[in-house]
């Protein structure tokens, strides 16, 4: 029978046979396979300043139990990243008093939390069942391959242009939008960009590239991915004159109203509900 100087799968025994190490034998450095890649017990970096820790605590504050503030601080991590890196992870678990698991499996439950370095803008594209059929699957393909090319379209969140520089964009396909009367649709970081075509899409990303923030059809002036990400965490400018110029906007659109209008125009409304409505019964077990 041959002998291997590496154990192998089958009858073959090994040339050599090594003993487990003690407890108190630092592995790593009498290892003589140096590979790139290799696990290090190096601490992570902490590009978290003192700022963004005392929103933080702010964060926790609002909320009888700090756990609650998870959402809104996995926002904050964003708005100084661009995405949720494994050191907002850390942050989020030290701030919470949480494991680094716990946080990973909210960070990773939810798309609107980026894993990867996010453009200065995101650009979001329904794909849901009507949008598609008025052709956001098109215009999703299309933006597919005019960021990327017809070789290597730009996958799903993917970014073209250095992440978070001026005219970076990070792509994707979203589900339902919630716009469907003003189908197709797409958002740059969740301002909306009604009844959309193939070539105003590629109008929109070219105008973007360039530095441009065209008007949204309706609500707030277009910021960038990061700014947003703080609003979303909770933060928004104290001066009102600044908030309103911001932040509010109009979000409603003529379709969104028709209905309501017709029903002014013709004085439809619905019944209204009785006070004395008898509480359904309830089986007994």
């Amino acid at each position: 029978m041959s002998q291997t100087e590496v154990p192998e799968p089958g009858p073959n025994q090994a040339a050599r046979t090594h003993a487990a190490a003690a407890a108190d034998v630092d592995v790593m450095s009498i290892s003589p396979v140096r590979e790139e890649g290799m696990l290090t017990e190096n601490a992570l970096a902490d590009p978290f300043d003192a700022d963004t820790v005392a929103k933080a605590k702010n964060l926790i504050g609002r909320y009888p139990q700090s756990r609650s503030a998870l959402l809104p601080m996995l926002h904050l991590v964003q708005s100084v990243q661009g995405f949720v890196s494994q050191e907002g992870i850390a942050f989020c678990a030290r701030q919470l008093d949480l494991t680094d698991a716990e946080v990973s499996a909210v960070a990773t439950f939810y798309t609107m939390y980026k894993r990867q370095p996010c453009g200065e803008h995101l650009v979001s594209v329904c794909t849901n069942t009507l949008c598609a059929a008025l052709g956001g699957d098109a215009i999703y393909k299309k933006l597919q391959t005019h960021l990327g090319s017809e070789q290597e379209p730009l996958g799903h969140q993917r970014t073209v242009g250095e992440p978070g520089e001026r005219g970076s964009i990070m792509l994707e396909h979203a589900e339902c939008l919630a716009a469907c009367d003003l189908g197709p649709v797409l958002q740059v970081n969740y301002e909306y960009y009604d009844n959309q075509t193939v070539e105003s899409a590629v109008e929109l990303v070219d105008a973007l590239r360039q530095g441009e923030k065209p008007a949204p059809t309706r609500g707030a002036p277009l910021s960038d991915f990061k700014s947003v990400e703080l609003q979303l965490a909770g933060f928004f400018p104290e001066d009102e004159q600044t908030y309103r110029a911001d932040v509010d906007g109009p979000s409603h659109a003529t379709e969104t109203l028709a209905g309501a209008k017709l029903a002014e125009e013709r004085g439809w409304a619905a019944p209204a509900m009785s006070d004395d409505v008898p509480l359904p019964e309830v089986e007994a077990k």
